[in-house]
């Protein structure tokens, strides 16, 4: 009965949500909300499923924004490359979509049986290897990825089922509803048995193991899971830029989605989303009066790191249960 009635809550703040998005594009005519919001859902679900390794599992990983580029690159290419479209057709929207994510968890499955089998900073550094792999990849194959330049020309937006992506705000209600349903499946796995599983395996994988658990497998199944979530991210990143860019794989990107974890709080299943939107806010506000962007976010990362010690998510609540105390 618990489970039921926390899955009807769920339901009722994802559909609340997802009604004050759309009122967004519906009542404000401005593009600047719509923009900045749809970069949220791209990093946010980068940063989101990011956490699902780290604060659900215990795995940090250097290397999850591999997986964004290659949700990005292969949505692109399948709409975009002649030769797909000269021997399969051209792909529809949803097509493309389910296909870049199969593409990308089974790349992560191949690699994650590698990475899995190691812990701490040796896993780390895998996933980070992987990446630099992508990325070299991506920039030397230039007759399918446009190397460094990226996928240039426009990405195709075909019509589905009465939806024009080439339409701005049909875009950004198409990628506010692929948000939306992302963060409920997150959250839907946070409180499942599988989400306790993955905490259990954290906080001690001897005990796990003792117990029963395979826990080599439940590490694969989230990081396979973690890693399509992220390549969603990188498709409404494609969507919304109509392109796809070597950068996006390069290690700097996994690092920023750590910068916005470490932001909001790891602890916290929100906190990442808030992280995101924090260090997105910054970074806007800091390049209107200064090009160095980096310089700054930086240091407010290091007050916030030495300063509190968690994230501002996690500060903030502590600070109220302390006050009702």
């Amino acid at each position: 009965m618990n489970f039921i009635k926390f899955h009807k809550k769920d339901i009722y703040i994802s559909i609340i949500s997802l009604l004050i998005l759309i009122s967004i594009a519906l009542f404000i005519e401005h593009p600047w909300p719509r923009d900045f919001l749809v970069s949220i859902f791209s990093f946010g679900l980068l940063a989101m499923s990011l956490n699902m390794l780290i604060g659900f599992a215990g795995m940090v990983s250097f290397g999850h924004a591999a997986f964004f580029a290659l949700g990005a690159y292969a949505f692109g290419l399948l709409l975009q490359n002649e030769n797909f479209v000269m021997y399969f057709g051209q792909f529809s929207i949803p097509i493309a979509f389910v296909l870049s994510v199969l593409i990308t968890g089974l790349y992560s499955a191949i690699i994650g049986i590698i990475c899995v089998r190691l812990n701490d900073i040796y896993f780390a550094f895998l996933t980070l290897a992987f990446q630099m792999f992508l990325y070299s990849v991506i920039v030397s194959w230039v007759s399918l990825t446009g190397g460094d330049q990226g996928l240039m020309g426009g990405i195709p937006r075909p019509p589905f089922l009465g939806i024009d992506l080439s339409d701005s705000i049909h875009r950004y209600i198409f990628c506010s509803i692929i948000f939306v349903l992302c963060i409920f499946i997150l959250r839907i796995l946070n409180k499942s048995n599988f989400g306790y599983t993955l905490r259990l395996i954290r906080d001690n994988s001897e005990r796990a193991e003792f117990i029963g658990i395979r826990v080599l497998r439940v590490k694969l199944i989230c990081f396979v899971i973690a890693s399509m979530m992220a390549s969603v991210g990188g498709i409404i990143m494609a969507l919304f830029t109509s392109g796809a860019y070597p950068e996006w794989a390069f290690w700097t990107q996994s690092g920023e989605a750590i910068f916005m974890i470490m932001l909001g709080g790891v602890s916290i299943f929100i906190g990442p989303l808030v992280g995101t939107i924090l260090l997105r806010s910054i970074n806007d506000i800091v390049q209107i009066y200064s090009s160095h962007s980096d310089l700054v976010i930086g240091i407010i990362i290091m007050i916030v790191v030495l300063g509190l010690r968690k994230g501002l998510v996690e500060y903030f609540l502590e600070k109220i249960s302390f006050k009702k105390k």
